[in-house]
């Protein structure tokens, strides 16, 4: 199996972001308050890839905390990203490994959210055979406790991972109408679109869970860089603003990804996973069909407001899912 080299950029340095003394005196000052006591280090965080601020602050009184805020105008769609996912980690069972959320706060123009900090960093690319087996043990605890929610996170207001894949990750299917061009990195897909499509389009029924029943929940965003793993080998699954109603496999295929393209048997490792129990091998190229569309088209979107390394992570991701995809398929 071939390694693909992995993006230019370690995912653990692709954040551009604003520190601690950028941000105004009075949300410091407020941040301070809640805290209870003064901020005598900040870390900002390195790795995302969105502008947000996001630290590990050391406190006068011995703590460390990690903080995420944004402005409360120009990135409302941050702020309410926050907000969400302090109401879902709040809600998550505790056998999810999950840093607690302990503060919300909105003030100074800002929405900031307080977690614990816990220790940790983004896995390297290519895998280390024992950084992944840590974090694929933590997402089939993930995902056995999800499978059955508490009724705390059926208050949340989550989506559908079925319609959420109707409507964003259905661009094979817009790209064989005619409505989209093939994206570049896309050229093994020129003489398959139509397969594509019918793949992606089945996806959904596949996916299909009932919003409101008794489960599964899925994080619907597990990638490397949203998981950190400590020197004991403790793994912490974070940024759970995506959570919907959909199987745990779905992220275990997403997650997958960093693995096939790290020269590792990624189909021995989705099939063996728990949370593939009795996933017919269709589910698997769906969600590589629907992965790859989507990162492919996002990757050719253009200029973002976002980490100047989205664009490399998208249009890496993508080509490395499709090439998952034509391996299984036996694409040429």
């Amino acid at each position: 199996m071939r390694v693909i080299p992995p993006p230019s950029v370690p995912y653990g340095a692709t954040a551009v972001r604003p520190g601690w003394p950028d941000l105004p005196a009075d949300l410091r000052a407020a941040i301070v308050a809640r805290l209870g006591t003064q901020v005598i280090w900040a870390t900002t965080a390195t790795g995302g890839f969105t502008r947000g601020f996001a630290a590990v602050l050391d406190t006068a009184d011995g703590d460390k905390v990690f903080v995420k805020a944004a402005r409360l105008v120009d990135q409302r769609h941050l702020c309410d990203w926050y907000a969400h996912e302090a109401a879902v980690v709040a809600a998550l069972p505790s056998s999810v490994p999950a840093p607690a959320v302990r503060w919300t706060l909105t003030t100074a123009g800002h929405f900031a959210v307080c977690f614990d900090a816990v220790p940790g960093s983004v896995p390297s690319l290519p895998w280390s055979p024992g950084s992944l087996s840590a974090v694929l043990s933590a997402w089939a605890v993930t995902g056995a406790a999800l499978a059955a929610p508490p009724h705390a996170l059926l208050d949340v207001g989550l989506p559908a991972l079925s319609e959420l894949l109707r409507a964003d990750l259905s661009w094979w299917q817009e790209i064989l109408a005619g409505r989209y061009p093939l994206p570049p990195g896309a050229a093994v897909a020129r003489d398959h679109i139509r397969e594509l499509a019918a793949l992606e389009a089945a996806l959904p029924a596949l996916v299909a869970v009932t919003p409101g029943a008794a489960g599964p929940l899925t994080h619907c965003d597990l990638r490397v860089d949203n998981v950190l793993v400590a020197d004991s080998g403790t793994v912490w699954i974070c940024d759970w603003n995506w959570l919907c109603w959909g199987p745990a496999w779905f992220d275990t295929a997403g997650l997958l990804v960093s693995a096939y393209a790290s020269g590792l048997d990624a189909d021995a490792l989705f099939f063996g996973h728990p949370t593939a129990a009795g996933c017919p091998p269709a589910a698997l190229d769906g969600t590589l069909a629907a992965l790859s569309g989507y990162l492919l088209t996002r990757a050719a979107a253009g200029p973002t407001d976002a980490s100047p390394h989205l664009r490399e992570h998208q249009r890496w991701s993508g080509e490395a899912t499709l090439a998952w995809l034509a391996d299984r398929q036996g694409w040429a």
